[in-house]
């Protein structure tokens, strides 16, 4: 047994000489302090050992057992040091060096128009609320008083999740939403994303708008238009100005388009708004009297204003954007000239 502990000895001293990771280490291991390793089977060898040398034989295939795993604990540590002394000297920092200059991240144009639209209301007493992009047919049509049959439905192509249930296509809904649980007075903006089946160079499928809501007695029309004035200046300049055209939309009576003097040539005409000196930028109205009964809000003792701004429309004329998919990208060559 003596002569079979030094053969296997001599081996371990050569395996020794070779740990010098923690992959050579775990081989040595392995090979022979593991269940099946060689240093432990030599307890295995004992059957072939007479009964009364069986106990002097344990005894010395034990100590060698305990000489084998000092000396790997101690190939263990000096792996361990090694390791930490390159790990360490490959994580160690020259600090004369310069420094790394990473860029600086910026707002995308769509958060940027958003806000600069909340802050121009916010200074007039609005408040911010929100209403669901899933919301049922009553919410986003029947009591903004399109009904099944209404012409109007046919402006607007909708994603019909179910027969009742679709995504909004238009913020809107958060009129019905708010009015249901705020009572008069009302002055609210909420923003968010709305859906249509439609997508060019001026469309998508998704966009944004910034809804308008102002519910009082007596507001009229001039209200709508001299807020909007208020707006347009802050997000063009001083010199613009606003001009209300007829129009139509089931939940305004009367209802209006609203254009902005060209801020490019100052309303003298260009290629911006077409010669015309004018750009319409977004469509309002006073609230249908059918609307506000749906509410359970007396028309006869309140009134109020709507207005719907479409994000993407402002951004991609403030900052000259000519396709709305460029917003959508998320190509920094293209959102890094928006920093402000």
């Amino acid at each position: 047994m003596q002569n079979v502990i030094n053969e296997l000895s001599a081996k371990v001293e050569q395996s020794l000489a070779t740990v010098n990771s923690s992959e050579t280490l775990s081989a040595f291991w392995q090979e022979y302090l593991s269940k099946n390793g060689k240093v432990t089977g030599l307890m295995k060898e004992l059957r072939n050992v007479p009964a009364a040398e069986r106990p002097a034989a344990g005894k010395i295939i034990n100590e060698f057992k305990q000489q084998v795993q000092a000396k790997y604990d101690e190939a263990a540590q000096k792996v361990s040091r090694a390791e930490m002394d390159a790990r360490n000297a490959a994580e160690t920092v020259d600090i004369t060096m310069p420094a790394k200059i990473r860029p600086q991240g910026a707002l995308h144009p769509i958060t940027l128009v958003k806000n600069q639209i909340i802050d121009a209301f916010a200074g007039m007493g609005f408040q911010v609320f929100d209403a669901p992009e899933i919301d049922d047919d009553d919410h986003n049509f029947t009591r903004l008083n399109v009904p099944k049959d209404h012409p109007a439905r046919d402006m607007q192509d909708t994603f019909y999740l179910t027969e009742d249930l679709l995504l909004r296509t238009q913020t809107s809904n958060g009129q019905i939403r708010t009015m249901d649980r705020v009572k008069p007075p009302i002055k609210v903006l909420i923003p968010g994303r709305v859906f249509r089946s439609d997508s060019d160079a001026t469309h998508s499928p998704m966009f944004h708008q910034m809804e308008g809501l102002v519910v009082d007695k007596g507001i009229t029309l001039c209200d709508l238009q001299g807020m909007l004035n208020e707006l347009v200046k802050q997000l063009f300049g001083n010199g613009t100005r606003t001009r209300l055209r007829p129009s139509y939309f089931p939940f305004t009576e009367p209802s209006v388009e609203v254009d902005v003097s060209c801020f490019e040539c100052g309303g003298c005409g260009c290629s911006l708004c077409k010669g015309t000196g004018w750009i319409e930028v977004l469509g309002g109205g006073v609230v249908n009297r059918r609307v506000l009964e749906n509410c359970n809000i007396d028309p006869d003792e309140y009134s109020g204003f709507a207005f719907g701004i479409g994000i993407e429309r402002i951004a991609m004329l403030k900052y000259g954007i000519n396709n709305m998919g460029l917003l959508f990208e998320n190509d920094l060559r293209f959102l890094k000239q928006f920093q402000e």
